[in-house]
């Protein structure tokens, strides 16, 4: 088996631009564009960051809403946000979206059971274009 060990790589044609040949040889994959640019693991009801990456901080909106702030922004606000939370009450009807999406930040929601609810654990990721 081959290794590699090295702290940077960089593109022959872009710098930040490295190919990988995907399953069976026939198509790439850019490997900056799947990379996740940002994620947070989050518990609002402390609140606190339990673990992240690429956040600067996070504000404490109101119940069941937070923003969690980029310490390096998007290129536009035309990303993908991944949201995940954990019901606690009941485990049924957990609800999470984020909107107001900026190229810092983003407003994510959590809701269970029809009612806006600060979760322990709640996630989010982001994937795009960063700045």
């Amino acid at each position: 088996m081959s290794e590699i060990k090295t702290d940077k790589l960089t593109g022959t044609s872009t710098a930040g631009s490295i190919l990988v040949t995907g399953e069976g040889n026939s198509t790439t994959t850019n490997l900056q564009q799947g990379l996740a640019k940002m994620w947070l693991h989050f518990n609002h009801d402390t609140p606190a960051v339990l673990d992240s990456f690429n956040v600067a901080s996070v504000t404490d909106v109101a119940t069941g809403s937070y923003d969690p702030q980029y310490t390096n922004s998007m290129s536009s606000a035309n990303y993908t946000v991944f949201r995940m939370g954990q019901a606690e009450s009941s485990n049924t009807d957990c609800t999470q979206y984020c909107f107001n999406k900026a190229t810092g930040s983003v407003r994510c929601y959590n809701g269970e059971n029809g009612s806006a609810r600060d979760l322990a654990n709640t996630d989010a990721s982001v994937f795009g274009d960063l700045a």
